[in-house]
């Protein structure tokens, strides 16, 4: 069973940059895609981004294709999702997720949640 814990939210102001990382144990955390979800105050929890178990293939959602970047260091157990040209609308709590079935982290969602880290975009 993998465990997931997130890290590198903050506050920023619109235009700005941040990066999450999420630390993954426990299992073989190579074996599971990982993904990036968020969830806005008064709204359900929406994908972000995913990548697969290499690395190589990787998804986004309509609203960060151009801004976000998610990467993954299999070495570390560690994913990222580099964060920019932030805008107020971006602003959320970003958990990670990881399963050993891709579409499940692009689908339905991941059987596996880190706490949550807060990201507020100010303008």
């Amino acid at each position: 069973q993998v465990q997931l814990v997130e890290s590198g939210g903050g506050l920023v102001q619109a235009g700005g940059s941040l990066r999450l990382s999420c630390a993954a144990s426990g299992g073989t955390v190579r074996s599971y895609a990982m993904g990036w979800f968020r969830q806005a105050p008064g709204k359900e929890r929406v994908f972000v981004a995913a990548i697969d178990r290499s690395g190589f293939a990787r998804d986004y959602a309509d609203s960060v294709k151009g801004r976000f970047t998610i990467s993954r260091d299999n070495r570390k157990n560690i994913m990222y999702l580099q964060m920019s040209s932030l805008k107020v609308e971006d602003t959320a709590a970003y958990y990670c997720g990881a399963d050993p079935d891709r579409r499940a982290v692009v689908g339905a969602g991941p059987g596996y949640w880190g706490q949550g880290t807060q990201v507020t975009v100010s303008s």
